[in-house]
């Protein structure tokens, strides 16, 4: 799965179970798993910390959350560009736009390609107007980080896959920067704002 020998970045939705199956794989070299749902500063610090125990062979370090907060990356960047001997980082998340690009930079990165499937939104983007566009953020404004970032791709999913529209340069850009402010914790109420804004005007539709 990862050829880089610093080890790499695994973007999938079966966080747990891969893990488990690079620790099977790896056996009987020693690897030390860190699981949570946001995974924080204190979290990076007892990465490092675990990272610095001097091992006679590999040692595999697997991260693996549904977000990873931007302190938190800050603090691993040194060690994942310059690993103490015989460490490993393997970093496994459910979304690429989860690492800061300078993260992505370090490591060899993997993106399963398993179809996701969507559910279908309450929501017309073609024919959006303002009473359907604050009914739909009031329906979703107190989404966690994680649940957010997937409605945004749902709402891509929706507009090109669904209603098949024609996206201008904005549009796309607006769901870009929605996942980037999203990793900031920006609220989520004010995101979506954002991104329904630009499809109140008229949407040309592909043909």
């Amino acid at each position: 799965m990862f050829t880089n020998e610093r080890g790499g970045i695994l973007i999938t939705e079966q966080i747990e179970e891969r893990s488990k199956e690079i620790e099977e794989s790896l056996h009987p070299l020693r690897c030390v798993t860190f699981l949570c749902d946001d995974f924080k500063i204190e979290d990076a610090k007892e990465v490092i910390a675990e990272a610095y125990k001097s091992e006679a062979n590999t040692k595999t370090l697997i991260l693996g959350a549904k977000s990873f907060t931007v302190p938190a990356q800050n603090a691993l960047l040194k060690i994942l560009e310059e690993p103490p001997r015989n460490i490993v980082f393997i970093l496994l998340a459910p979304n690429k736009s989860t690492f800061l690009p300078t993260v992505r930079s370090r490591l060899s990165l993997t993106q399963e390609r398993n179809a996701r499937y969507y559910e279908p939104l309450a929501i017309e983007l073609g024919k959006l107007d303002l009473a359907a566009m604050f009914s739909f953020v009031k329906e979703h404004e107190r989404l966690k980080k994680h649940d957010a970032k997937a409605l945004i791709e749902q709402l891509a999913h929706q507009a090109v896959h669904v209603e098949r529209l024609s996206l201008t340069s904005l549009q796309l850009e607006g769901f870009e920067k929605a996942l980037r402010l999203l990793e900031l914790n920006a609220r989520l109420q004010s995101v979506l704002v954002m991104v329904l804004m630009n499809f109140l005007k008229e949407v040309k539709r592909a043909r």
